[in-house]
């Protein structure tokens, strides 16, 4: 591919010698990677010494950055990781399908299959359940009854959908995602031994979702769990039931939702942070690697910490944290010192003037 035509397809700008437009880009890698007829990018400012040794032919940058070479042709972006983004998704393109339904899968004669869809060996796919075109379900899923999955969704193996849970268009589930297992829900009798709550509800996913590997998502007791719109999940997250979670969401590995917890649009939620049950956690909030909040959030906030508090205030604690140590040699320092002023003091008022 011909380096304008690169530009023109990433939203970006060739910037440099007018022979570099003609320059054959035939893959994108990363600064240390990438090799001659390869493009790569800088976002991260402390990478920029890198520049100086990558061997890539071509560099996606920011319109501020100074490339510092003559060697490369720069393609200039406004969101360079984007368009690099852009560009390795040009050069991988996902694969075709051949649509087909392996001999071993066990299909319910209720379940209604589109004729366009692959479904792999070993699969089971329950009763009353709906498979739209384009879905691909890979070996070893299993799909219970009343299931519903939209059209160019994608099953990868060993996952488990659940009865009822709905299934939006484009979603990508990876492998052994659990959606809509039983909600840990329990009340304790008279016996003081715990009854199981039925969990009657379901899950529902909505369109351009993708879930990781080994993420489980409850279904609720009644009503629904419901994952909005374009949110990301990584792998090992923990969704309680009757949650919700708002479109473009971000939910890091290892993060946990306690049941009804409500997470707004656009909240990052960074690795291992934790939500208690049925806070409210407001638009465009982000929670911290390893924090964990007890209460709402509104929106815009930026918290950290356990209990989380906002993140400012959390950077000076966890720098005067660092002194403590310290601040505690110079207060007992100090407290040596009032002891001996007091004692002085006390010396110099015991003393009798007149004597001799």
């Amino acid at each position: 591919m011909k380096l304008s035509d690169l530009a023109a397809k990433t939203g970006a700008r060739v910037d440099g010698r007018p022979s570099d437009i003609d320059i054959d880009i035939e893959g994108a890698a990363g600064l240390d990677e990438a090799r001659l007829g390869q493009v790569t990018f800088l976002a991260n400012p402390r990478y920029t010494p890198r520049l100086k040794t990558t061997r890539a032919s071509a560099i996606f940058l920011a319109e501020t950055v100074d490339l510092g070479r003559d060697d490369m042709a720069c393609l200039r972006a406004k969101d360079p990781y984007l368009a690099y983004t852009r560009a390795l998704r040009l050069f991988h393109p996902e694969s075709a399908v051949a649509w087909s339904i392996h001999p071993s899968a066990v299909i319910d004669p209720t379940a209604r299959v589109a004729e366009n869809v692959f479904v792999g060996a070993c699969s089971v796919i329950g009763a009353g359940a709906e498979i739209q075109a384009g879905v691909q379900i890979y070996p070893n899923v299993t799909i219970y009854e009343g299931v519903t999955i939209g059209r160019d969704s994608i099953i990868h193996s060993g996952a488990v959908i659940r009865e009822r849970s709905q299934i939006g268009e484009h979603v990508v589930i990876h492998n052994n995602v659990v959606v809509g297992c039983d909600g840990f829900g329990y009340a304790k009798d008279e016996e003081r031994h715990w009854l199981k709550i039925p969990q009657t509800g379901r899950v529902v996913i909505e369109d351009d979702v993708e879930i990781g590997a080994g993420t489980t998502i409850d279904r609720a007791s009644v009503g629904e769990s419901r994952i909005g719109r374009g949110a990301k999940i990584d792998n090992l997250v923990q969704i309680g039931h009757s949650c919700t979670v708002g479109e473009d969401t971000l939910l890091c590995a290892q993060v946990g939702l306690a049941g009804s917890s409500h997470i707004g649009d656009r909240v990052v939620l960074a690795g291992q942070a934790g939500v208690a049950g049925h806070l409210k956690i407001g638009d465009d909030v982000v929670l911290t690697a390893k924090s964990a909040t007890s209460h709402d959030v509104p929106a815009g906030k930026v918290i950290s910490g356990i209990p989380a508090f906002d993140n400012r205030d959390w950077l000076r604690s966890t720098a005067a944290f660092r002194r403590l140590g310290e601040m505690q040699r110079t207060l007992r320092e100090l407290q040596q010192r009032l002891v001996e002023l007091e004692g002085t003091v006390l010396n110099q008022r015991g003393r009798d003037p007149f004597s001799s």
